[in-house]
């Protein structure tokens, strides 16, 4: 039997550099494994790469478990590999036919900055000097996480967040209904009660009394999973995962091109399990969006099963619709008058300056109770608020 050839110093030297990628993807956040690794130098040896493109979707194809991960991974393709020299370097000693098209410049995430500078080596330890400091009006960590922008966090920044996520303390909504209850020290007279009782017994009469019922409305969550909305959909899922133990009767939708229903999914107690069935269950995330398309399918197919018995609905979208709001003012209207309250979250709030320019957002707004933003965990402690009954926040939506 022939033992295969050696490696040359190139195809070394490119293996290490796809190791190094694959560790840095790792320290960023996602889930490579060993036999990602190993199945990535496999792909790249064996698939006979002619460009640049095909260089990506082999990494892509073999690195890549699930949909969240895909801006990260670009974002990492572009900073790890833009030297066009490295990769041409070593792509032409490999490969000759490789052409590499001009690198463009995006944007980095801090995530990826993050782990990017892990592998650093740190610097000489200098004397810092002397800086007197008025602590009276700086600000502490926790109240500078809570107001930062979750598309700004880097990795642990994000985690803290969603262990903050977790600690949310969620009281019941009661809604007041036309049932009663017996209660002996109710204002009301249950005349039904009391003349049973005075069949039964037969002497002096003893007046039964009874109080109002209260009971817990449903909540609906319809959530934006589009490209524009892939940061804060992620950080949302967590909010509503932290819900869902907390509150009965929680029905969660995902949309972009299309409607998925992850109520099961979220009930996991454990969240990275949570995530993964959502992940598993959803095929079009961090793709376009067609809000008014989506709002049809709800309407036609969900509304009568969950938006029964007063249920609150929240919409989290940027409210950027692919289809320009052709059929949303009927969805939306629709929506609004089968729920008790309509509340739009959109992360666009952030900016002082925002006006509603786009044609889906126009058509939307007059059919919402409430407008919110939705970008950190201020923003998300309000919205708690208002949905445990706090009649201050509710005046301030």
């Amino acid at each position: 039997m022939n033992n295969p050839p050696p490696a040359s110093p190139a195809q070394a030297n490119l293996a290490d550099n796809i190791v190094h990628f694959s560790r840095v993807l790792r320290q960023a956040g996602l889930r490579v494994s060993t036999t990602g690794m190993t199945d990535a130098l496999h792909a790249v040896q064996f698939a006979g790469l002619g460009t640049r493109e095909d260089f990506y979707w082999a990494l892509h194809a073999t690195l890549i478990k699930r949909h969240e991960d895909r801006e990260l991974f670009d974002q990492a393709f572009q900073v790890f590999w833009r030297d066009p020299r490295l990769l041409d370097r070593m792509m032409a000693m490999v490969l000759p036919e490789m052409q590499t098209p001009e690198n463009e410049r995006d944007q980095t995430s801090r995530r990826l900055a993050e782990a990017l500078m892990r592998s650093v080596p740190p610097a000489q330890n200098v004397p810092d000097p002397d800086i007197d400091i008025d602590a009276r009006e700086t600000l502490s960590a926790a109240e500078i996480l809570r107001t930062k922008d979750f598309e700004q966090m880097s990795l642990s920044e994000l985690a803290e967040a969603k262990k903050e996520l977790q600690k949310l303390k969620f009281d019941h909504d009661r809604l007041r209904t036309r049932r009663s209850r017996p209660d002996s020290s109710g204002t009301r007279v249950d005349m039904r009660a009391t003349l049973r009782s005075a069949l039964r017994q037969g002497e002096m009469i003893n007046l039964k009394r009874k109080a109002p019922r209260f009971r817990t409305p449903p909540l609906v969550v319809l959530c934006d999973i589009s490209g524009s909305m892939s940061v804060y959909a992620r950080m949302f899922l967590h909010f509503v995962h932290a819900l869902s133990r907390h509150r009965s009767h929680v029905h969660t939708f995902l949309f972009g091109t299309r409607l998925t229903h992850v109520t099961r999914q979220l009930r996991h107690k454990d969240i990275d399990q949570a995530l993964n069935a959502v992940s598993t269950s959803v095929a079009d995330w961090d793709g376009g969006t067609r809000i008014g398309d989506t709002l049809h399918q709800f309407n036609k197919h969900w509304a009568r099963r969950v938006l029964g018995q007063s249920a609150t609905v929240l919409l989290i979208t940027d409210g950027l619709d692919r289809d320009a709001g052709q059929g949303l003012a009927h969805e939306m209207d629709r929506l609004h008058k089968s729920s008790r309250h309509l509340i739009w979250l959109n992360p666009l709030l952030r900016y002082d300056a925002f006006e509603p320019r786009a044609s889906g957002i126009k058509v939307m707004m007059p059919h919402v109770d409430a407008f919110r933003p939705v970008h950190n965990l201020n923003a998300l402690h309000h919205l708690v608020a208002a949905l445990n009954g706090d009649k201050n926040q509710r005046e301030a939506a």
